[in-house]
């Protein structure tokens, strides 16, 4: 009795071993800095000083729609993959709504690439043969890739990344590792390790600009991850404005500007704090849309986020935007509510800013 306890004790940790082992090969544990590769066709000329720059932000959520209530979601639905029809309509429709914008930068966040749950497609190569004529240039890199997630939902490979296109010249990019919730072998396969993807854009001056594309992990009730991420973010931009380079930043924040945390129903105030962490960007930077456009008179047109909820029946708060170096000028901002509802969860945000002329400062 006592040698086949012994024995099977021996197997259990033999199994751990071999388990954990297996987590290691197919998890990823990216480098707190690295470079991206780039994608870029052709010789387009690069910026100018002086020049207006029309930029996007969009959680495009792998291209799902909106008829689906998934299992992560606000709504707790038990859906976990759409079909191949609605992933193929809504990459037309996202291309559509991008050619028809034509900014000149856009950031897109949640785009799949060999993952289960959107049939292995590489999303960003799909979208940019529908585009090559508009973006000579992309970069991607993930914030979540893992070859296999033990989880009854997924069981299968995940691969979710942040990609930018550009109009303009990238001539280097660079994934920046935000602080992060997986810390050992298992959790980097269930969790996102969420990101900064950096692109410097050269001026014709001689100069750079720096475009930054991320999403920030939900807020947890008793977790200071989120906050930690804001303030890694905080950092890189504080350095860069030190440094001298021009900069803007977009994504889906998973933050409530200035005042609509109140306007939330009690239930669903849970996904965030209180006071909203985003005011460690937005006491120093210019954000688009501004506390007073989200939550003024007029904050109907600056609501981002449709939440998957049968509860809900249109867009209700504002989680996505653009923030900018005070040396940019804004020129024009709104939030693309046409068209667009049934694309993803989330809508786009556009803006137009204007690069700094030459001789002229700007200060905050």
């Amino acid at each position: 009795m006592i040698r086949l306890l012994r024995n099977t004790l021996l197997f259990l940790l033999l199994l751990l071993i071999a388990l954990w082992l297996l987590a290691e090969h197919l998890g990823w544990q990216p480098a707190p800095r690295e470079a991206v590769p780039l994608a870029c066709q052709g010789s387009a000329a690069p910026l100018s000083p002086g020049q207006s720059l029309k930029v996007m932000t969009w959680n495009v959520q792998y291209l799902a729609g909106k008829r689906y209530v998934f299992w992560y979601d606000q709504g707790h639905g038990n859906d976990t993959r759409p079909s191949t029809e609605d992933l193929a309509f809504n990459l037309d429709e996202v291309a559509r709504v991008i050619r028809a914008e034509q900014p000149d930068i856009v950031l897109l966040q949640e785009l799949d690439r060999d993952a289960k749950a959107s049939g292995y497609q590489d999303q960003l190569a799909l979208l940019r043969e529908r585009l090559a004529d508009l973006y000579p240039c992309s970069v991607q890199a993930y914030d979540w890739k893992a070859g296999f997630v033990p989880d009854r939902h997924i069981l299968g490979s995940v691969g979710r990344t942040l990609a930018t296109l550009s109009r303009y010249p990238i001539d280097k990019a660079e994934r920046l590792q935000l602080p992060n919730a997986a810390d050992d072998a298992l959790a980097r396969l269930r969790e996102r390790q969420p990101a900064v993807l950096v692109s410097y854009l050269p001026v014709s001056d001689g100069s750079r600009l720096a475009v930054l594309n991320t999403q920030l992990s939900p807020y947890h009730t008793g977790s200071d991850l989120q906050l930690r991420q804001v303030r890694h973010v905080a950092k890189v931009l504080d350095r860069l404005e030190t440094q001298g380079t021009l900069w803007l930043i977009g994504g889906d924040f998973n933050l409530l500007p200035l005042g609509q945390y109140r306007r939330l129903p009690p239930a669903q105030r849970g996904s965030y704090p209180a006071d909203s962490d985003l005011h460690l960007l937005w006491d120093k930077y210019p954000m688009i849309p501004s506390n007073a456009e989200a939550s003024g008179a007029e904050r109907s047109a600056w609501l981002t986020h449709f939440p998957n909820d049968p509860t809900v029946t249109g867009p209700d708060r504002t989680l996505d935007y653009l923030l900018h170096s005070p040396r940019l000028l804004r020129e024009q901002g709104q939030v693309l509510l046409d068209d667009t509802l049934q694309i993803s969860d989330h809508l786009p945000v556009m803006a137009t800013l204007q690069m700094p002329q030459p001789g002229v400062s700007r200060r905050p």
